[in-house]
Order: C-alpha cells, then sequence, then structure tokens
C-alpha cells in the first residue's frame, strides 16, 4: 500500500478507532490486497464492514468456527475482499478486548457481545428501586472484558430531590469502587456533558436492561434520533427490546458507541478477576484473614467478618460477592474437568471435616 492509499484508510478509518497499532496488525493481510474495515453490525451469518472505500455487506463464512467466542461480532477488525459477489471476511485482527457473557443455553457457551471495547456503560433505570446485586454482575463482566466500566443513572429527572439522587448514586458507588457513577437525563440533558466526555475517545458498549432508557441515551450522546425508542410500561416500568441487533455508531464528538439489545441474563463467563476487581475491598481485608484459605463464613481470625460486625462491609456486599463466585466456579467447572475434579475433591474434604466434627461432640457428649 502506497503512502497516498495509507493515508487515505487512515482518514477515512479514524474516526472508528483505526490507529497505527491496527495498521500494524494488519500489514500480512495488506500484501494480500485485502480491505481493512470494522464491523458495524452483524446479522444471521453476514456483516455490515465499513472500509475507506465505503460500506459494504461481507459474508463471514470463513470465519464461522466452532468457538461462539471467534465468531464476528460488531466492533471486530477485520480483512475483507476487495470484490467479488459476495465478499468475504477473511480474518478478524486480534481483539484487544472482549465483553463475553454466559448464553442461556444449557451447553454453557460463551456469548460475546462487544469487541475492542474501551468503556462499558452500564445504564440503570432510576425508573425503578436500584438492584445493587445485578449492577456488580454487570461490573463483574465489565472489569474482565478489560474495559473501563461506567455506570450511567438514567432518568434522573425522574428524582428531583437532590439529596435523594445523592444518596442512590453514593449506594452504586460503595457498590462499584473505582468506578465513576454518572446520573444523567435525556430529557433536560443533565449529566450528558459528563458522559460524553468520559466516551468521546475510543470504543464503548451501552449495556443494561429493557427499559434501562439506552437507545434514549445513545440519541441524546449522537445528538439525533437514530435508534428507535419505545414507550415503557407503567405497570413495572420496563420495555420491550427496541434495539434488536448490535449497532456500532460514530458520536459527533469523537469516539464510538456500540447500543445492544436489552440484556435479560446477565451470566457470567470466566471472571474470577473481575469478580474481584468489583469486590476489591472484601479482597483486600481477605489477605489479613488469619487463614489463607479462609471461607469468611465462621473461622476464627477472619478479618472480613470482623468488617461485617464493626458496619465497616454491608453483609449484602458479602453474599453478593459469594453468589458471584459460586456461579462463576460453575461455570469455569463446566468446561475444566480438572476444575471439576478439584471441586469434588474440596467437597470431600469439607464432607469428612464435618463428620470428624460432629463425632468430637458426640465423643464430648458421651464423655459428660
Amino acid at each position: 500500500m502506497s503512502s497516498s492509499s495509507a493515508s487515505s484508510v487512515s482518514s477515512a478509518l479514524a474516526p472508528y478507532g483505526w490507529d497505527e497499532a491496527w495498521a500494524e496488525a494488519f500489514a500480512p493481510y495488506e500484501a494480500e490486497g485485502l480491505l481493512p474495515g470494522r464491523v458495524v453490525r452483524v446479522d444471521r451469518g453476514q456483516c455490515d464492514v465499513v472500509t475507506a472505500d465505503g460500506p459494504l455487506r461481507a459474508d463471514t463464512a470463513f470465519v464461522t468456527p466452532h468457538d461462539p467466542l471467534r465468531v464476528v461480532c460488531t466492533g471486530d477488525w477485520v480483512a475483507v475482499e476487495p470484490g467479488g459477489n459476495p465478499r468475504y471476511v477473511r480474518t478478524c485482527l486480534p481483539r484487544r478486548t472482549a465483553f463475553v457473557r454466559s448464553t442461556s443455553s444449557q451447553r454453557s457457551e460463551g456469548q460475546i457481545l462487544a469487541a475492542n471495547v474501551d468503556h462499558a456503560v452500564i445504564a440503570v433505570s432510576l425508573a425503578l428501586e436500584l438492584d445493587l446485586g445485578r449492577i456488580e454482575r454487570f461490573l463483574a463482566l465489565s472489569w474482565e472484558s478489560g474495559a473501563q466500566p461506567v455506570v450511567v443513572l438514567t432518568k434522573a429527572d425522574l428524582v428531583p430531590d437532590a439529596v435523594t439522587l445523592a444518596h442512590l448514586v453514593q449506594d452504586v458507588e460503595t457498590s462499584a469502587p473505582g468506578v465513576p457513577v454518572v446520573p444523567v437525563s435525556s430529557r433536560d440533558g443533565v449529566g450528558l456533558d459528563v458522559l460524553a466526555a468520559i466516551v468521546g475517545g475510543g470504543t464503548s458498549v451501552l449495556l443494561g436492561q429493557s427499559g434501562a432508557g439506552k437507545s434514549t441515551l445513545a440519541n441524546a450522546l449522537l445528538g439525533e434520533d437514530v435508534m428507535e425508542v419505545q414507550a415503557i410500561r407503567d405497570v413495572d416500568g420496563k420495555g420491550r427490546h427496541t434495539t434488536t441487533t448490535r449497532n456500532l455508531l460514530v458520536l459527533p464528538g469523537g469516539g464510538v458507541l456500540i447500543d445492544t439489545p436489552g440484556l435479560r441474563g446477565v451470566g457470567l463467563w470466566d471472571a474470577e478477576t473481575g469478580v474481584g476487581q468489583v469486590f476489591s475491598e472484601i479482597e483486600e481485608l481477605s489477605e489479613r484473614c488469619r487463614f489463607h484459605d479462609c471461607a469468611h463464613e465462621a473461622e476464627p481470625g477472619c478479618a472480613v467478618l470482623a468488617a461485617i460486625d464493626s458496619g465497616e462491609l454491608p453483609q449484602r456486599r458479602l453474599e453478593s460477592y459469594r453468589k458471584l463466585l459460586r456461579e462463576n466456579q460453575r461455570i469455569v467447572a463446566k468446561t475444566d474437568a480438572r476444575l471439576r475434579a478439584e471441586i469434588r475433591k474440596d467437597w470431600k474434604r469439607k464432607g469428612a471435616m464435618g463428620r470428624a466434627a460432629m463425632e468430637a461432640k458426640r465423643g464430648a457428649h458421651w464423655r459428660a
């Protein structure tokens, strides 16, 4: 590729996140005459790709492996054939980050929702009571993906009392250490400038349940009604799936946004590191426990239980931490035979300890 061609590709794709590192990763395919492009939408084995030659439709048949985590996804950078009917995506460039959740199927497969994301924007509606456990679940997946999470409390205009709103923000901040929490109202524009500054660089994916106001928020950031918006049911504050595909959109202030359908289920997928980051205060307390394998249940010298007794750590946080760790362990164990064996061994060890404790109690009773 000549310097003028390289410059043309750079100027055309820069708004979509193209940089020198992507150009270097694409170099081997440049020699084959393939075109670089970013996937802006995937639909039934085909995808829409933006290239320096303009948008095009391409078939993904050549890169549809058995591993569902390696299929072409919105946000991927790909190498596309320069011509042909149909055109084909030949390969995906190695991903920098990937947002993955567990599917709801019994096969325990992972599903990739977005690739090469810098910020994971978690939309939470203030029209409903805050579900802190669900927020923590989204945060664990976001940290595990490699993206920086941001919690956006949408429909802030429904909480006109400033003190009440401040308490809600504080509740979320307690459950989201190290994460920006931004109350936003798409109706009156409050907080949009703060959010626009955060997502103005790099790629952001917009996540949340149906009815969280994601499409309205996307339209506010885009400055025009690009995404369809439907009314929310008064009976439960929920909405239907207005967005049915994941779409990558260029923001006028810089950066790109991937809007996603509402997520009913948010299952963890090998997210132990992410869980640890969400509950960083518990991980830090654990280092002060007397036993290195402390389960924080009834062990003497447990710093976590001491923090609960003193009021430093809410009991809800510990219960949520345990729940997410157990769920993650189950998911990983289904695909890891060695781990399954270790879990069974641990169950037998704990069972033996329990039986020994009962025998000791019985012996003490009879001696008495």
